[in-house]
């Protein structure tokens, strides 16, 4: 049957029916020895039914690591028969997508096995130790069962939860079980027949060079699954009991800096929660009780769902994805809206204004009014003073708002920018953990900790990106959005104890230190011609770099694919295709691709005084973004044909 799929699979090459890529790996695949048979007539069907744009969606590429590890679709847009299985009336398949594109039982075998292989080689620790976490999508449970079964299989301890547990819960859970590794099945809010596997080294941090590449040649180098000899005797995996929770719990209340702030919380406002189907409502209702916060969660959007029914994307930086939420909010007197992305990681908010409207955040906000409140309140405790200043850090990614360094620059304090990828930010915090020279790091007090960091290293006040992530404690080495939802009452609460709404507290730190604004744009190309153009457009814009927008003209031009760039510590920033120009008039253009979903990105920046008013600084700064934003999409226009921007 392989020779004449294979024949007819070649019939469509030579037609141009499809991509090369595409031809040469279904040739690699229809080789394997262990092809499955749901893999075997799901290919059939494919081929018979002249799918071919399916077929190249599914085998284009491989599956490889990025900034979010690997993530691709297990549900897809063909469902065969055999992927249909015994459901054939759900429109959830009873199996993944079979592709080596597509994230199903054997590229996620390959991972986990890839990973362990990496894990047992590098660090010769006996047995190795994995913690295994998930969030409510499809597939999610199934796939972190397998995960512990093929671990088992070679004499690794799997840990799993008992059931969805958040990102950053998976990241504090492999320092607090000193375990060697972890694995995450999410795809984060991507569409809901996305799903995906982030893979973490033994200090809770997503993997960073040289150990994610290390994995990647692991994964390789497996010729088949076949080839792993299976122990006699099969380990079962750990199942987490509720102290796994209560640890994860204490360690997110270390980050209250005033106690009084969340009583105020309690007592004056009332809270709307969100978690979009996915697993902040094991967490955050918890700790909200714990302190006394009023809140309502909505209810339709309580239950773990993969499908995200109620929502067009679970992505909380969307305003639409917190409408019902805001909905409630209006209904019940509340002052705030949060919801957490499915894998709660990332958190999104909207603020009651005096006309008594909800206004948005956005992550740049966010990340301000965290940062400046952070670092305010630490000299105003004594913690920080001018003597330690140097040695306190906030860490930004470069396409993060610069307000943040105007922050760090009236204090004092030191400010890192890193690569977009949190594990660039966790990367940091481990080399200030070593810097402090405490031995067994996280044995110690929090308070312990934090003074070694300001005699020996680097004390962490917070860190964050503008899509929604911030971190304000070394306890978990990923973006938490539990933690940032308590940190977003507390700063509230501290507000309100001092008459002000956060809307009027940001804009006291605008009236500081001047109006910055900021606006992601993004254009949107799917499969394989789409990953075409994104590469088309950035060489483009690294050929050709645009002498001036708006009558602004180009000061510099920095590319981060071929040129060396260091960071204000001296540390070679990893090469990542990522072009930065400056122009005239305070204005910043950021270009990358996305690391895990297919767009690129243009971040656009300005700041403006505010002396003439703030409010007329807000309009100006709108309205430059907006024209600078449309002459963007026709310059991409001029150096492509039709692109679909979004």
């Amino acid at each position: 049957m392989n020779s004449i799929l294979l024949s007819e699979i070649e019939k469509a090459y030579r037609e141009n029916k499809l991509l090369e890529s595409s031809f040469r790996n279904l040739k690699e695949f229809l080789s394997f020895q262990d092809l499955s048979a749901v893999e075997k007539e799901s290919l059939e069907e494919l081929v018979h039914n002249q799918n071919w744009e399916e077929l190249d969606e599914r085998f284009y590429k491989k599956l490889s690591f990025g900034t979010g590890g690997i993530r691709g679709r297990t549900i897809g847009r063909i469902i065969t028969r055999a992927e249909r299985g015994s459901s054939p009336a759900d429109p959830i398949p009873q199996y993944p997508a079979v592709g080596l594109n597509c994230m199903n039982d054997r590229n996620v075998r390959s991972a986990a096995l890839g990973l362990a292989r990496y894990l047992r080689r590098a660090l010769k620790v006996e047995p190795l130790k994995i913690v295994i976490s998930h969030d409510s999508r499809h597939f999610s449970r199934y796939f972190s069962l397998l995960c512990a079964q093929v671990l088992g299989k070679i004499n690794v301890e799997a840990f799993l939860f008992p059931s969805q547990r958040s990102t950053p819960q998976l990241s504090f859970t492999v320092r607090w079980l000193k375990a060697q590794g972890g694995i995450m099945i999410t795809a984060s809010h991507n569409p809901p027949y996305d799903n995906g596997f982030k893979a973490y080294f033994k200090d809770g941090c997503q993997l960073v060079e040289p150990h994610a590449s290390e994995v990647i040649k692991e994964v390789e180098a497996l010729e088949s699954l076949r080839g792993f000899p299976a122990q006699e005797a099969e380990l079962s995996p750990n199942i987490l009991g509720p102290q796994a929770d209560e640890a994860y719990i204490k360690a997110v209340e270390t980050l209250i800096l005033e106690p009084r702030a969340i009583e105020a919380a309690g007592k004056k406002l009332k809270v709307i929660y969100t978690p979009l189907h996915g697993t902040g409502i094991e967490i955050i209702p918890k700790l909200f009780d714990r302190h006394g916060i009023r809140y309502q969660v909505v209810p339709s959007q309580a239950i773990p769902d993969g499908g995200f029914p109620t929502v067009k994307s679970p992505n909380p930086e969307d305003p639409a994805a917190l409408s019902l939420a805001v909905k409630l909010a209006l209904e019940q007197g509340a002052d705030i809206v949060i919801g957490t992305d499915p894998d709660g990681d990332r958190m999104g908010a909207a603020v009651k204004n005096k006309q008594g409207e909800f206004v948005h955040l956005t992550g740049n906000q966010i990340f301000s009014l965290f940062a400046h409140y952070r670092t305010s309140r630490l000299f105003e405790l004594g913690i920080l003073n001018s003597q330690n200043a140097h040695k306190a850090v906030l860490i930004k990614s470069f396409v993060t708002t610069d307000l943040v360094k105007k922050i760090a620059e009236h204090y004092q304090v030191s400010c890192v920018e890193t690569l977009t990828g949190f594990k660039y930010i966790g990367a940091k915090l481990l080399k200030y953990e070593l810097q402090c020279g405490l031995t067994n790091y996280d044995d110690h007090s929090f308070e312990e900790r934090r003074a070694a960091q300001l005699q020996k290293g680097k004390y962490f006040i917070c860190g964050g990106e503008e899509s929604y992530g911030t971190s304000c404690g070394d306890y978990v080495r990923d973006k938490d959005a539990n933690a940032a939802a308590l940190q977003l009452v507390e700063i509230a609460g501290w507000a309100a104890a001092h008459s002000m709404s956060l809307l009027d507290y940001l804009d006291n730190i605008y009236t500081s230190f001047g109006y910055f604004a900021e606006k992601l744009g993004t254009m949107t190309f799917e499969g394989p011609e789409g990953s075409m153009l994104i590469a088309q457009i950035l060489r483009s814009y690294r050929e050709n770099p645009p002498l001036e927008f708006l009558g602004n003209k180009r000061l510099s031009f920095d590319d981060f694919g071929q040129q060396d760039h260091y960071d204000t510590e001296g540390d070679l920033i990893p090469k990542e295709i990522m072009l930065r120009f400056e122009f005239e008039n305070n204005a910043k253009l950021i270009i990358r691709g996305s690391g895990t979903e297919p767009k690129i990105k243009f971040y656009l920046f300005t700041q403006c005084s505010v002396e003439e008013g703030l409010e007329q600084a807000k309009n100006k700064a709108t309205q430059f973004l907006e024209s600078w934003w449309t002459a963007l999409r026709e310059d991409v226009k001029r150096r492509i044909s039709g692109p679909r921007t979004g």
